[in-house]
């Protein structure tokens, strides 16, 4: 399935404002004149910036050779998600004006587990999608034999690429430690919490009791929190 142009052209923009931002700061370094508030990226958040766009890229280039989709939630509802989403990654990334004082200390002991933490959610995610296999989609669906996996992180935890996706924008939100961020977060957190209910309820339709019992003995996202 190709990737919604609209993803493509945030994920295009992302770039180049991280590009931007770091050509500013070397240029800054060498003739200090005023940077736009909107380029001004510290480097631990140009990292951060280009972790998700390398993930948004590879994220859509693997979703080649999925299985036939057999029911899915509607265009609306997709095109719904990806706005609320990609407006929530803009705002966390992005310095907005009045948004830029600090809930997080400036510090290199929050920076760096913000790293590890954004660069762990990554391979989290990459790796409960290698267990879903052709069964993943980026809609809310039910694939042709779609079937209920249990393996890798599947055992404990239902929704274990919302955790890893989750983490990764959470380990960017540390590092940037501004209002926008956290605003940022809270929109991405709520869009994948509807994309969740959506796709428990669609599963839940499909597989009846054998997903009733699987849900009995697994999270949603993190045990044992949610």
């Amino acid at each position: 399935m190709p990737a919604p142009k609209t993803r493509q052209y945030v994920i295009s923009a992302a770039i180049a404002g991280a590009i931007a931002g770091a050509s500013f700061a070397m240029a800054h370094r060498r003739h200090p004149e005023p940077v736009p508030p909107l380029l001004q990226f510290s480097w631990p958040m140009v990292i951060a910036i280009v972790l998700i766009c390398v993930f948004s890229i590879y994220w859509d280039t693997a979703a080649k050779g999925n299985a036939p989709t057999q029911a899915s939630e509607s265009a609306a509802s997709r095109r719904f998600h990806l706005i609320t989403l990609n407006v929530g990654v803009l705002i966390l990334v992005l310095p907005l004006p009045g948004l830029t004082h600090r809930f997080l200390p400036r510090s290199h002991i929050l920076i760096l587990p913000g790293l590890a933490i954004e660069l762990g959610g990554i391979l989290f995610a990459i790796w409960a999608r290698y267990h879903l296999g052709r069964n993943w989609s980026g809609e809310v669906r039910i694939a042709t034999g779609h079937e209920l996996v249990r393996s890798g992180p599947y055992r404990n935890i239902r929704h274990p690429i919302y955790t890893g996706v989750l983490g990764m924008y959470l380990g960017a939100m540390i590092v940037s430690g501004e209002w926008h961020a956290l605003l940022g977060m809270t929109i991405i957190t709520l869009a994948y919490l509807r994309k969740l209910r959506l796709e428990e309820k669609i599963l839940s339709a499909n597989f009846g009791q054998t997903w009733n019992q699987w849900r009995e003995e697994s999270w949603a996202l993190l045990p044992p929190l949610f």
